[in-house]
């Protein structure tokens, strides 16, 4: 099929590079602006405009949607269909418009659940043991339209955001070509979104990101592997940011929440409100990550001290 296709960051790159070996023809990918990134804050381009430069694709990143050159430019494509994946703008009814076979959306979630714009981290916070992802035919409401294709994936015990954003990235791009194919062939029909079960998966604000150690062991767990690789868990200690990017969840404790108990040689226990939780990877701001015995080396820490202090 002829093709525009809309994504900004990796998740969206697996997928367009998936439709582009499946041979589909995308005269035209859209990404986001340039944002500043990294010490220098340099502008530095997603990786759909890495992946489209390097193929020779045209790319075009407007800043909205709802000017008119944006629309004169989707019509100049002359697509049959556009594809979304974690673009980052909203779709306005004009663009929806455009598209004779519409506009489909690669969703990280099993819709209802998690429409939104985090909905990998925000299925890790609420501990959920599966998620899955789903191509949508997009209307105008945030996620709301019916589903062509879905799969279910549980969520590993261990698992970071990272993680899995990677398997269900892979996931995403396998199941938009299957249902590209069989949408050409019309043998595809999307089922209305049930009106049970619908949560939002809100962008993780910066106060999220700040440990509670009155909270449980097993819910900072989840945070941290949510937080994994952006923005990161973190705290105090000593008028030091820490970031903490591994650890596990203990039920025993003996300690005020944020206290440590003890001090490697593998890792470091604080005490939480129940239970404990054994780091085993942290970073100072502006250092490296540093394996608990690594930081130890470093930092004097030792049995008494506390974080969030």
């Amino acid at each position: 099929m002829r093709l525009v296709f809309a994504g900004t960051p990796a998740f969206a790159a697996v997928a367009l590079d998936a439709l582009l070996a499946a041979g589909h023809d995308i005269p035209l990918v859209l990404a986001q602006p340039d944002r500043p990134s990294g010490r220098g804050m340099k502008l530095t381009p997603g990786e759909v405009k890495q992946l489209a430069r390097s193929r020779g694709l045209r790319f075009f990143q407007p800043a909205t949607l709802k000017s008119e050159e944006s629309r004169a430019t989707l019509s100049a494509a002359g697509a049959q269909l556009m594809v979304v994946a974690a673009y980052g703008l909203i779709l306005p009814r004009a663009i929806l418009e455009l598209f004779p076979r519409g506009c489909i959306n690669i969703h990280a979630s099993l819709l209802p659940r998690w429409r939104g714009a985090a909905p990998i981290q925000r299925a890790l916070l609420a501990g959920d043991t599966q998620t899955g992802v789903c191509i949508m035919k997009m209307e105008e409401g945030l996620d709301t339209g019916p589903v062509y294709l879905s799969e279910r994936v549980p969520i590993g015990m261990a698992e970071t955001a990272g993680e899995l954003h990677d398997r269900l990235a892979a996931v995403g791009a396998r199941l938009v070509v299957e249902a590209l194919d069989k949408i050409d062939r019309r043998a595809l029909q999307p089922t209305p979104q049930p009106d049970e079960g619908v949560t939002y998966a809100h962008k993780i604000a910066n106060e999220e990101a700040v440990i509670d150690w009155r909270d449980e062991a097993v819910r900072i767990d989840r945070m941290v592997r949510a937080l994994n690789p952006v923005p990161g868990a973190r705290t105090q200690f000593e008028g030091m940011t820490i970031k903490i990017w591994s650890a596990r969840p203990q039920e025993q404790t003996h300690g005020e929440p944020g206290e440590v108990l003890s001090c490697g040689p593998q890792d470091i226990v604080v005490a939480c409100g129940s239970g404990a939780l054994r780091i085993a990877e942290l970073q100072r701001a502006g250092g490296r990550k540093l394996a608990a015995r690594e930081f130890l080396a470093g930092h004097r820490l030792v049995p008494g001290a506390r974080f969030g202090a």
